[in-house]
Order: structure tokens, then sequence, then C-alpha cells
């Protein structure tokens, strides 16, 4: 079995790149995320940067979604990135918004 059979979301990354993924301003801060990849959205909130236009896609995302990624701070991602599972109504949102068929 392969780390992509294990986990299907080292091959995709469609939510990464379909959401604003959104956070109370110190959460950036509690977790070490990076200032570069994080942007502040109003006096309380901040986001992921790149994940705040039309067409989201994180500055912490690396790869091609639907092939392989990664992402550059996974062991302190935020609260939203850790509310997506494999497989839920976001996930499979996602994965339809990039051409990407239903797992599970």
């Amino acid at each position: 079995m392969s780390p992509a059979d294990s986990n299907p979301c080292l091959d995709c990354g469609a939510c990464c790149a379909t959401f604003r993924v959104s956070f109370y301003w110190s959460e950036a801060e509690a977790l070490g995320l990076p200032t570069e990849l994080t942007e502040q959205v109003n006096a309380w909130f901040a986001c992921m940067r790149g994940t705040q236009g039309t067409q989201p896609h994180c500055a912490a995302l690396v790869g091609t979604v639907g092939r392989a990624v990664s992402c550059q701070v996974y062991d302190r991602r935020p609260s939203p990135c850790r509310e997506v599972e494999a497989g839920d109504e976001q996930c499979l949102k996602a994965r339809a918004r990039h051409g990407l068929p239903d797992i599970f």
C-alpha cells in the first residue's frame, strides 16, 4: 500500500485550492505560521495567503492538485484545515470543483 492509498489527501489538495482558510488572527501566532504565508482579512481574522480570492490556492500548498501535493506547514496548519476530512462534504465539493472523482 502506498502512502497515497492510506491518505488520499496526499494526491489531492483540492480543498487547499477551493476554500478561503480564515481563522482568528492569534491562531497564526500560536501555531507559529510564517507571516509570509498569512494575510490579514480584518481586525479579527487572518487567512492563509492565496485563499482570499475568487480562485483560491493556498500559498502553503506545494505540487499539482489531483496528482501529488503537500503542505509546507501541515503540522502547524490552522483549524479550518484540520476540520476538513477526506470524503466529507467539503472535501467532495472541492474535488468536484477540480474535476476529481469522489473518494470512498
